[in-house]
């Protein structure tokens, strides 16, 4: 497996998703609860959204099929998409939009499944992310390669989850904002090399 898609592919879900973003908004969503409660919604949160994304990594060809969509076609509406994430992020509207989100629940509720789950970890960003990079493969090794990726990217979810008090202390505000629109960056470069490759799948481009 080129060592450089699996770099590729990590970038991609680590920013699609951004743990070190879901990291305050896990301590906004668990206020006053215990330690074993914010494990085990942390759990929870994080095994919904591996199913959700498992199962679209597996049937997302089929779904795609079955709607008359072609590959390109995703590819470069997965760009465009991954793209108006990055200038979210770029511009600080994404976090406002999540803040927003979980302001909106009521934090004595169990918030695993929504917000954290959905749309905040196993979001659309996420799931185009999934199908396009799983539809670059065309090997078995390659596909679960792309699992395993995904799989190290959610194990790093958890983990921040269950450090998130301590990360927001160390990087601060600042620090928080600094990481997120560097992460855009790296999404917005991304996310034109998606429809680059839809476009070249169309035999357009060099």
């Amino acid at each position: 497996m080129d060592p450089n898609f699996l770099i590729t592919a990590f970038v991609a879900l680590f920013v699609v998703i951004d743990p070190i973003g879901l990291a305050p908004l896990f301590v906004a969503l668990t206020a006053g609860m215990s330690t074993s409660k914010r494990y085990r919604i942390a759990v929870r949160a994080t095994l919904v959204a591996v199913g959700i994304l498992l199962v679209f990594s597996i049937f997302g060809d089929s779904i795609l099929a079955f709607i008359g969509i072609s590959m390109p076609a995703f590819r470069i509406a997965g760009g465009i998409l991954l793209f108006l994430t990055a200038l979210d992020m770029l511009f600080e509207r994404r976090q406002k939009r999540r803040e927003d989100q979980a302001d909106d629940e009521d934090i004595d509720d169990d918030p695993s499944v929504f917000p954290l789950a959905i749309p905040l970890i196993a979001g659309p960003g996420s799931i185009a992310t999934v199908i396009l990079l799983v539809g670059q493969t065309d090997s078995t090794a390659g596909f679960l390669a792309v699992l395993g990726v995904l799989a190290a990217v959610l194990a790093l979810v958890f983990a921040m989850c269950m450090a998130a008090p301590v990360i927001e202390r160390f990087l601060g505000k600042t620090g928080i904002t600094v990481v997120t629109r560097l992460l855009g960056m790296l999404l917005a470069a991304l996310s034109v090399q998606f429809v680059l490759d839809g476009l070249k799948g169309f035999g357009l481009g060099g």
